[in-house]
């Protein structure tokens, strides 16, 4: 009995060491690295290897600012080490200028830089930034416009054209409804897979995109690698949500078409936003109704899933706000607060949505084919497919300027 005593005794104490060393054994790696990095700064090591070579440096002009103060640049340093921004020059002459904050730019950092410079309207300008290594980079204001402000007037007035652009085509496409109830089994076929036609133009369209937002983005936001992550993220994350119901159809399935519709719709808003920031386009009365043609077929493809059904008009309007809300929201983030990391971010959460939603269509296609995959080869199938696609690509043209 006593013995017995003495090994469930030895047993309780083990297993109170036992959390104690996996502690123990968990913050020994984090003293290790403190202690190493510590060292490397004090002692210096790379020290040896210096030649007298100048740091390397890097700088991003996030944002362009034009009032009737001057010009405002918000840039963003990059380099290896912090960098100092020694002279400015605006078309080949050297300005007097203001940085705030004042002092090095840290990597990673950023700050305003300030010129009274007499720009003109509609003309381009140049802007040269010096550092005190010598260091030059070119920033290009291709047409000089007076940056929109936030007021109540202009914020209205861009919230109409994000309406017209994104919510109006997406409720015209949705009142095709109750023409499109009577749809037998060869024509929902052929409105599921026009869905993930043009899903699929929207996918191929967002990720182009997002990839030349990154491209214009400081090097340390990884551009490439961040839109894949991100889109990844998305997709992942939309698809563990989805399945937690199983496998989404009828209203669940338009809700998650109209989140990605409205995802890429965001980042659409953001480029149109941050080209009329920048004086880069001006939408005339035919690209507006391009973008209107462009954008119906998304209203029929959100429709597709709830044929069967007869949801409340109020349901219609939530659809609508969700799919083509966000292009305003994208339109004032744009031309008030725009910076290209941040697009192409917008835009890769937008693209794992759309890819999230092919799958979950593409899904619900051939389960409307008796789960057999031989179905997704019919000719409504392909029709449809091909249909989305050529409209949304012909479409396209009237938008890309």
């Amino acid at each position: 009995m006593n013995e017995r005593v003495v090994v469930e005794n030895t047993k309780v104490v083990a297993d109170e060491r036992a959390p104690r060393a996996s502690l123990l054994w968990l913050v020994a790696p984090f003293v290790v690295l403190a202690a190493a990095l510590w060292w490397l700064v004090a002692a210096d090591p790379l020290a040896g290897f210096n030649n007298g070579a100048p740091p390397v440096e890097n700088l991003t002009v996030e944002r362009t600012i034009l009032d009737q103060d001057g010009l405002r640049l918000l840039v963003r340093g990059g380099g290896s080490e912090a960098m100092h921004i020694a002279q400015v020059q605006v078309d080949a002459a050297y300005w007097q200028f203001e940085q705030t904050p004042p002092g090095p730019i840290e990597r990673a950092g950023t700050a305003w830089i300030s010129v009274p410079f007499p720009w003109v309207l509609g003309e381009a300008h140049n802007v040269t930034l010096v550092t005190n290594t010598g260091a030059t980079f070119e920033h290009e204001i291709p047409v000089a416009i007076a940056t929109p402000v936030a007021t109540s007037g202009a914020l209205a007035s861009q919230a109409l054209l994000g309406a017209f652009v994104g919510i109006l085509p997406v409720a015209i496409g949705l009142m095709f409804y109750p023409a499109l109830r009577g749809a037998g089994p060869w024509m929902m076929s052929f409105l599921l897979a026009m869905t993930i036609g043009l899903l699929g133009f929207l996918l191929i369209d967002t990720i182009e995109e997002a990839l030349e937002f990154a491209a214009a983005s400081a090097p340390l936001f990884q551009g490439s690698a961040m839109v894949i992550l991100a889109a990844a993220a998305a997709f992942l994350i939309l698809m563990a949500i989805s399945r937690r119901e199983r496998r989404p159809s009828g209203l669940a399935l338009a809700t998650y078409i109209a989140l990605g519709i409205g995802l890429h719709n965001l980042g659409e808003g953001l480029a149109i936003g941050a080209a009329f920031a920048a004086g880069a386009a001006g939408l005339g009365t035919f690209l507006v109704m391009g973008f209107t043609l462009h954008n119906i077929t998304e209203g029929i493809a959100i429709a597709a899933p709830i044929l069967k059904t007869r949801p409340p008009l109020s349901r219609f309007a939530a659809l609508a706000l969700l799919a083509g809300g966000p292009a305003v929201l994208g339109i004032w983030l744009g031309s008030l607060a725009y910076a290209p990391h941040w697009s192409a971010l917008a835009l890769a959460i937008g693209a794992g949505a759309i890819l999230q939603v092919i799958v979950e269509v593409s899904a619900a296609l051939t389960r409307a084919n008796e789960e057999r995959l031989a179905g997704l080869l019919t000719t409504p199938v392909l029709a449809g497919a091909g249909s989305g696609v050529a409209f949304m690509y012909l479409t396209a043209m009237l938008v890309k300027i």
